[in-house]
Order: structure tokens, then sequence, then C-alpha cells
């Protein structure tokens, strides 16, 4: 495998880690605004609610359990020293949700 795979893999790894979905509902934020942060981020937001209020009336309560979807694919990256095919196999995000928890009463 090409040092520049590796390196290139192992900075998305460590980048996704820290920045994650960014869970913590910030206390300046809406429920709506923290949902439509985590979409953006590009994740698919479940939502759980207790009472029936209005989104604008709702506190964010819990945001956790991230999952994320990974397959991989595999890419023709050059020759071998031999002169065989050398194929790698890239991490591709194919889904990403979150689960967040309103109290709307």
């Amino acid at each position: 495998m090409r040092p520049s795979i590796i390196l290139a893999t192992l900075a998305s790894a460590v980048a996704a880690v820290l920045l994650g979905p960014a869970a913590v509902a910030n206390a300046e934020e809406t429920a709506q605004q923290t949902i439509s942060r985590l979409q953006d981020s590009g994740y698919t937001v479940n939502v759980d609610r207790v009472g029936s209020g209005r989104i604008d009336d709702c506190v964010v309560t819990g945001v956790r359990n991230p999952q994320t979807v990974t397959e991989y694919i595999r890419v023709h990256d050059g020759r071998n020293e031999d002169g065989s095919i050398d194929w790698e196999l890239v991490p591709v995000i194919k889904s990403k949700s979150i689960s967040v928890s309103l109290n709307c009463s």
C-alpha cells in the first residue's frame, strides 16, 4: 500500500473521530438548530420526543448513538514492483445516522 494512501486514510479516520457528529447539544441552540446542524453534517436524524409541543418549544435532552455504515471499494492503484496490478481498498461512507431526544412538554 502506498504511504500517501495510508496517510490519507489515517487522516480521514482521525478527523471523523475528532469532529464526529459534534453530538453535544449547545445550550444556545434550539432543537431545530441542533437537528439542522447534524443533518448538514451528513447525518440522518432520528427524533424521539416526549410531549406534543411545537418544535420551537422543545429542548434537546440527548444526542446519542451515532452510527456510520462504511463500504470498502476496490480501486486500481497502479502496478506493483513485479508488474502486477496493485489494488487498494478505500473506505466509502454509505450512511450516517444519529438519534436526538426532545422534551416538548
